[in-house]
Order: C-alpha cells, then structure tokens, then sequence
C-alpha cells in the first residue's frame, strides 16, 4: 500500500532483457535502507526488489508489467519517481494507492499557469475507468487531484515542489504515463456495471 508521495527520484543505471522480462537497476538515496523483497512503487508500479548492489539496487518487470506501464520504455539516465510501501499508522499524506498500474496515458498539452503547470492527459476510456473532478487519480506514481474530468482524459495541477521533486520535470505532450485511478471509484463502477 502507497500514499502518492514521492520520496526519491531514482536513476536507471542498467537495463537487461531476459525472455519476457526486464531487469532494471536503479541508483537511489535510500538503497542502503533496502532489503531483498521489499516493494518499491516505481513509477506508481509496484515492484519486487531482487538484488541489491551498493548504492543500486535491481527489480524485475514481467511481460504483464511491461504492458500496462511504462517501465519498458526506460532508458539509461532515465528518473524514475519512488516510494516505499507505508507504515502501519503514517500519516496518509496521499491517497490510497496500491501501486497496480490500471493503464498509461498520453500527455496532450503542457501548459505553464503563472508559477504552476498544468498537464493535460488522454487515456483508452474503454476499459471503463473514470476519473471525477476533484477526485484522486494517481499519474506515474504521484497523488494528484483530477481537474477537468472528461470521457477519456483529465488535466492535474502541479506545484514547483513536485514538479521539481518528481520526473513531471521530464514529462512533455507525448510523453507515456502510468495511471492507477481511484480504488474506491473502480468498485463503485464495477458494482453499477454489474447492476445493468
């Protein structure tokens, strides 16, 4: 379980294809507080940690993870956003985010708003997530409050803090970002879904 908070700005270091998977190796300021099997979100993606190596450490993205998020499209020099699952009883600063990416999305406008940003993003409706306005939506691993809910798509707002703190820096229109959508609103939906 994750808030939304990023605490690091990781940096690949090495990627290795392996059959169906990628082995990914990522330098970060909390390495040596890691252990072998922890989960890490990675991008909003929840990983396993299988190998640790001074101040790197290795996760494995299977063909499934590959697929729905944009760890396959990593490259060397590439920062990743990070967060390590809670703690029983922190403080949750976010929202609740289980690091289960639903699906990416595409950045269709960038747009600077007198010291902020604003981030348009266009997502496949047909796999039937929603977003709400003013709802939680979770975009390569941060917490964010959904502006300008529409069918397919839906604009955030980012403060100099988490644009500097966060790979939004690196995001520009056409860019590919994960989306985990809010785990209340998906059951919400299955349930009139299934009512129809």
């Amino acid at each position: 379980m994750f808030s939304g908070i990023i605490e690091d700005l990781g940096q690949v270091v090495a990627l290795q294809k392996e059959q169906g998977n990628l082995h990914i190796t990522i330098k970060s300021s909390f390495t040596n507080e890691l252990k072998i099997d922890q989960s890490i979100a990675h991008n909003g993606a929840c990983m396993t940690v299988v190998e640790i190596k001074d101040t790197t450490y290795t996760i494995t993205a299977i063909e499934e993870s590959l697929k729905k998020t944009n760890l396959g499209l990593l490259k060397v020099g590439d920062t990743v956003n990070l967060e390590r699952c809670m703690k029983l009883g922190d403080r949750l600063d976010g929202h609740i985010v289980q690091g289960h990416v639903d699906q990416t999305a595409v950045c269709k406008k960038v747009e600077e708003t007198n010291g902020s940003w604003m981030f348009t993003f266009e997502y496949d409706a047909s796999q039937n997530n929603i977003t709400v306005e003013k709802g939680s939506v979770c975009v390569n691993g941060v917490s964010l409050t959904v502006v300008n809910s529409k069918d397919n798509s839906f604009s955030v707002c980012i403060i100099p803090y988490t644009f500097e703190h966060t790979n939004f820096k690196n995001i520009k229109v056409g860019s590919i970002a994960n989306l985990e959508f809010d785990i209340l609103g998906k059951y919400i939906s299955k349930l009139i879904e299934k009512g129809k």
